[in-house]
């Protein structure tokens, strides 16, 4: 169960993340929010009035060399995503001065309320996807696991707020700024990306090899494929053999007959399964496709060809953002590092201070300053609101 919340809630973390392309820490300054008890620690940084140490950092470091490990698809051992993850040392130091700015600006901002809800309506859906009956049972549940809830809903809270700044302060000011003569221009100029695209509905047969010898497995789908292609039912089959598990443990196929629904072509990214289905026609099925926990049977159930392009102004404007999404999002970042007192450690500063594109801090009095002026704002003009109600 452990494996499956983690999953869930990554995935839930990564869901508002919208490639903002910052790694996810919870420096010490941030478990004071969870009323922890500070520890004193080495300070590799100063962000405004909040610190990032040493132990925040190792913290990273310790997650980022199983996730290096998976993406490499096992070409790393551990020990070589450690050796790899310490190279990356400096560009880490600056990626948790970025997030503390972005932390920073959505408490500014008065977004911690909001931040809050979409926190307890992510952790509502993992409990309704776990068939929980209640959060107290999901966090019961998580401890079992040895997941701490708690980490887990600051992990969220955390990447949601930097999210949630940058949606507000940089994604919906580009989608808005574009002017309605560049969206015409833009869609007559790329006519092509706005194809209704190539669709599939495929439905498979999975084969899993955890705990078998993957040649028997493999030659256990070839059979399979021989049976269906002489005339075998693949629904029925597939209600039989295919071993697919929702998160419960529970086989879908007797439910669904194998369907998996129906995916624009330029969408499937698994290249071994985005080939096997390149060509097929429609009631053919493939070869056994190996893919990371086994071998599927793929059958393409129907084909719709890609159709004229269709002009949809939202859709213009969203391919023109994310081209200038990139750019702007650091040039945001960017911004709140200058206008802040960032202060890096005598011994990491060689190595940090060209990436943040800085060379000395501005006195903390203006940082401060600014930052305590914004937050006086925000306090007079909530009360001006209450009054008024």
């Amino acid at each position: 169960m452990k494996s499956k919340f983690y999953t869930r809630l990554a995935l839930a973390a990564a869901a508002a993340a919208l490639g903002a392309g910052i790694v996810p820490a919870v420096p010490a300054a941030r478990a004071q929010e969870e009323g922890a008890t500070r520890v004193v620690d080495e300070v590799i940084a100063q962000v405004n009035t909040e610190v990032i140490t040493l132990s925040s950092l190792k913290r990273e470091q310790a997650n980022a060399v199983p996730a290096l490990v998976q993406q490499s698809g096992g070409k790393l051992t551990a020990a070589q995503a450690a050796a790899e993850v310490q190279k990356r040392q400096p560009e880490m130091i600056a990626t948790l001065i970025n997030e503390q700015l972005l932390l920073q600006k959505g408490k500014e901002l008065g977004l911690t309320e909001e931040v809050e809800a979409e926190v307890n309506r992510r952790m509502e859906q993992v409990r309704k996807d776990e068939g929980l009956k209640t959060v107290v049972e999901l966090e019961a549940a998580m401890n079992a696991a040895g997941v701490s809830p708690a980490a887990v809903r600051q992990s969220l809270r955390s990447e949601i707020m930097k999210n949630f700044v940058l949606g507000s302060e940089v994604d919906r000011k580009i989608f808005w700024g574009i002017l309605d003569a560049d969206v015409k221009s833009y869609f007559e100029k790329n006519k092509d990306k706005f194809r209704q695209p190539e669709t599939l509905t495929i439905s498979e047969i999975f084969l899993g090899t955890a705990g078998k010898d993957d040649a028997e497995v493999r030659a256990r789908a070839q059979q399979l494929v021989q049976q269906l292609r002489i005339g075998g039912d693949f629904k029925a089959v597939a209600m039989v053999q295919s071993e697919r598990e929702n998160s419960n443990g529970q086989r879908v196929a007797p439910q669904s007959g194998g369907k998996v629904g129906t995916f624009p072509l330029d969408q499937i990214t698994h290249e071994a399964i985005a080939a096997a289905v390149k060509t097929l026609k429609a009631g053919q099925i493939s070869d056994p496709v190996k893919v990371e926990t086994g071998y599927t049977i793929l059958r393409v159930d129907e084909r719709t060809p890609a159709g004229e392009p269709v002009y949809d102004e939202r859709k213009v404007r969203e391919a023109i953002t994310m081209t200038r999404l990139e750019k702007e999002r650091k040039a945001y970042i960017d911004s709140l590092r200058r206008e802040a007192y960032v202060d890096v450690a005598p011994s990491y500063r060689e190595a940090v201070l060209p990436l943040l594109k800085t060379s000395e801090p501005q006195p903390m009095s203006k940082a401060a300053g600014k930052t305590a002026s914004a937050a006086a704002k925000k306090d007079e003009k909530k009360k001006d609101n209450e009054k008024k109600q």
